[in-house]
């Protein structure tokens, strides 16, 4: 992707950011646009990891579930994880967060756009440098925490995949938190 048409996407989305619902975020493909605004299990599931990180982490540390994004100009990639585990000194200044400051990316998977978690940010945050990477899925009552950075012929990947099940505790880097009680979302 040339600078050019990533500066004229982030313009694109930086103008609609308030004018149409959803969330979007820029991929080598191009714009991602989740036209669902998050539904309650989402973002009760998104305070919920918030509270549960910030009881286990040292003062410092922020789980962060605001803006700004997270943005790598040269690889042409923007997007904005559900909860963030940052330093609040990195959180200083203007701008988007440098991807590689973030300890952990943790994302509740959409209902509306699954691949966009599932399929798309598996690629794009080993891409950004985001050494760990937390699924939370209330569709299925599952995830992952995925880890280890390492290089392959199509870029680089995370090597190390432990799945987990609702109800049972997960670690994401050196915490561990329970997931007993997140919700999950209706059929239908």
């Amino acid at each position: 992707m040339t600078a050019h048409l990533y500066k004229a996407m982030r313009e694109f989305v930086q103008s609609m950011d308030d004018a149409l619902p959803g969330k979007f975020e820029i991929t080598r493909e191009g714009i991602v646009h989740d036209l669902t605004a998050p539904s309650g299990p989402h973002e009760l599931t998104r305070a919920r990891l918030r509270r549960r990180l910030e009881k286990v982490m040292p003062e410092d540390l922020v789980a962060h579930t605001g803006t700004p994004d997270v943005e790598d100009v040269p690889e042409g990639i923007m997007r904005h994880p559900d909860v963030m585990l940052i330093a609040e000194a990195d959180m200083e200044g203007d701008g988007s967060f440098d991807p590689c400051a973030l300890i952990a990316a943790i994302e509740v998977v959409s209902r509306s756009n699954p691949d966009n978690d599932w399929v798309s940010k598996v690629r794009d945050y080993p891409l950004l440098g985001i050494p760990l990477y937390v699924i939370f899925d209330p569709r299925t009552g599952s995830g992952a925490v995925l880890s280890d950075i390492h290089q392959t012929p199509n870029g680089p990947r995370y090597a190390t995949r432990k799945d987990f099940v609702y109800g049972e505790d997960v670690t994401i880097a050196d915490w561990t938190i329970s997931t007993e009680g997140l919700p999950r979302y209706s059929e239908g």
